[in-house]
C-alpha cells in the first residue's frame, strides 16, 4: 500500500501542516482523526489497514489530515467564540488547501468524508455544510452536537457548525444524493446522538443507513469492522 507524507506551510493556519495519503487512485476519502488526534492516528490504530484491499485495488485514495482540536473546540484556555473561529480557519484550510486537489482527482467530481468519534463530527459538519462536494459520508461512533464544547456561548457561528440545529432547515438538493452512514453500537456512548441525527434525516426524507451493531463499545475494534462495509457501498 502506497503511503505518502506531505507537509506544507498553511497560509490559513500560519504554520506547517501535515497529512498522510494512502493509495494511488480511486475516490478520494478525507478521513478525520478523533479528538485532538494527529494525521497518523487512523494509520496507527489500523483503520487504514482495514480497507487496504480497496486502496491497493485503486478504488479509494485516503487523505488523513492533522486535526487542530487542541486549538479550537478543545482549547478551554481561550474564549468559546475564539474556539469557533479557530475551527472555521481549519475548515477554510481544508476548503482552500486540500479540497481542490481531491476534487480534481475524483472520478465523480465529489469526495467521501469520514471519521470516528469526534472525527465523525468533523466529517458530518463538513458534509452537511458543503454537500455539493461530498458524495459519501461515513460516520463511526460520532456525536454531532457541538454545544458542549462552547460553555453556553451561542451565536450564528455555533449554529452553523452544529448539525442538529442547522440540518432541519437545509434544503440543498445534494443532500438527497449523498450516501450517508451513521455507524453506532450497543454500548457506544454516542448511540443516542446517532439515533437523534437519524430522526432528523428521516423527517427530511433523506436516505441513510443507521448501522447499530450489537455487543460493541465506542472503540477502534468495531470501527475497523465498520469502515470496510461502508466503503463497499461506494458505487464506482
Amino acid at each position: 500500500m502506497n503511503e505518502q507524507h506531505v507537509q506544507w506551510h498553511s497560509p490559513n493556519l500560519g504554520r506547517n501542516f501535515d497529512m498522510l495519503i494512502f493509495g494511488h487512485a480511486g475516490l478520494p476519502l478525507l478521513l478525520y482523526p478523533t479528538s485532538m488526534g494527529r494525521h497518523y492516528q487512523n494509520r496507527d490504530f489500523k483503520l487504514i489497514e482495514s480497507v487496504a484491499h480497496f486502496i491497493d485495488e485503486g478504488r479509494i485514495k485516503i487523505y488523513c489530515p492533522d486535526g487542530i482540536d487542541e486549538e479550537s473546540w478543545y482549547n478551554n484556555r481561550i474564549a468559546p467564540a475564539q474556539r469557533v473561529q479557530n475551527h472555521l480557519q481549519y475548515e477554510k484550510m481544508i476548503l482552500e488547501e486540500i479540497m481542490p486537489q481531491l476534487l480534481q482527482q475524483s472520478p465523480t467530481g465529489k469526495i467521501g468524508v469520514g471519521g470516528c468519534s469526534f472525527g465523525a463530527y468533523h466529517a458530518t459538519n463538513f458534509a452537511f455544510r458543503h454537500p455539493e462536494m461530498v458524495g459519501y459520508l461515513f460516520n463511526m461512533g460520532g456525536a454531532f452536537d457541538i454545544r458542549s464544547r462552547v460553555a453556553g456561548f451561542y451565536d450564528d457561528s455555533v449554529y452553523f457548525n452544529n448539525p442538529p440545529d442547522y440540518l432541519p432547515h437545509l434544503q440543498h438538493p445534494a443532500l438527497y444524493e449523498m450516501g450517508i452512514v451513521l455507524g453506532t453500537s450497543e454500548f457506544d456512548m454516542c448511540r443516542d446522538a446517532n439515533y437523534n441525527l437519524s430522526d432528523i434525516l428521516r423527517q427530511k426524507n433523506i436516505a441513510h443507513w443507521l448501522d447499530d451493531r450489537p455487543n460493541a463499545n465506542h472503540d477502534w475494534p468495531i470501527w475497523r469492522q465498520m469502515l470496510p462495509d461502508y466503503v463497499a457501498q461506494i458505487k464506482w
